[in-house]
């Protein structure tokens, strides 16, 4: 199946895709910051520009996602139907580059954490509970409260989304 769209329209849809502040980066972080932990996000100087750093931790972590980073057995990891050999090239490239990167932060001494879009959507506390848990693998587990549902914190990314990107259209109804 060829693209619906004319090259002009799908050149600035591409170009609206974020790679900062996305939806299920906003849900991690804030969650994060809400259980207590203080962090750092996008540090150029290491390698990957990690999403969120937690110096205290040791720890880095990419907040991927499923299309672009290639999560395996997931629905959002689609081959596009056209222009295949470019986007298999693009996909090998990044999957490369994301080992490359963990590579390098580990034999620095960092710990990486991977968390995938589908995940941190379908159950934003689950994601949230086995970050802390691979975190504090090496400390005294701690109890930390969130107080929050599902809907709240969808709603809450949604708010901060589209503070962070005033220019995105917003949602009609």
């Amino acid at each position: 199946m060829t693209d619906t769209l004319p090259p002009e329209r799908r050149s600035w849809n591409m170009g609206r895709i974020r790679s900062q502040h996305t939806k299920p980066e906003l849900i991690i972080r804030s969650l994060l910051h809400r259980t207590g932990f203080r962090f750092r996000i996008s540090n150029r100087t290491l390698p990957g520009s990690p999403d969120i750093v937690l110096p205290k931790y040791k720890t880095v972590i990419f907040v991927h996602g499923c299309f672009w980073h290639r999560h395996e057995n997931c629905a959002k990891a689609r081959m596009p139907n056209s222009n295949q050999d470019y986007w298999q090239q693009k996909f090998a490239r990044n999957m490369a580059r994301d080992a490359a990167a963990v590579k390098d932060l580990e034999s620095q001494g960092w710990r990486v954490l991977v968390l995938w879009e589908c995940d941190i959507l379908r159950d934003p506390l689950a994601a949230l509970e086995r970050l802390i848990k691979d975190m504090e693998e090496d400390q005294e587990p701690q109890q930390y409260a969130v107080g929050l549902e599902r809907s709240q914190i969808l709603q809450l990314a949604e708010k901060k989304s589209r503070y962070l990107n005033p220019k995105s259209p917003s949602r009609v109804a």
